[in-house]
């Protein structure tokens, strides 16, 4: 399976922003939802947000009003805006299917997001 690629992340003070992209390789995939998760040291991996094939967005109730999306099809990516970003934001960042599980080989490294009080 092709490997999905994220990148952006970052060591930001509370309350600063940082722009995550999902680069999807694939052209199969990219007609796809794409969602995004996170998973801190010790802790399950949780779902973080949505962006559909026709650009509609959900996200999860702790980052509501804090992030938002965008996909460029032309470009093969997907953005995660995260503004106001809280300590507890701190996690590795994954792009993938929505609902996918932990045992797909097409997990990408992801990107680190550290936020310091």
């Amino acid at each position: 399976q092709v490997q999905l690629v994220e990148s952006g992340g970052g060591s930001v003070q509370a309350g600063g922003s940082l722009r995550l992209t999902c680069t999807v390789p694939d052209r199969a995939f990219w007609n796809a939802d794409i969602s995004w998760y996170r998973q801190s040291p010790g802790k399950e991996r949780e779902w973080v947000a949505t962006i559909t094939t026709n650009k509609r967005v959900s996200y999860t109730n702790s980052v509501q009003g804090r992030f938002s999306q965008s996909r460029d099809r032309s470009a093969g990516t997907a953005t995660l805006q995260m503004d106001i970003l809280k300590p507890e934001d701190s996690a590795t960042y994954y792009c993938n299917h929505p609902g996918a599980r932990p045992s797909w080989t097409n997990w990408g490294q992801g990107t680190r997001v550290a936020v310091s009080a």
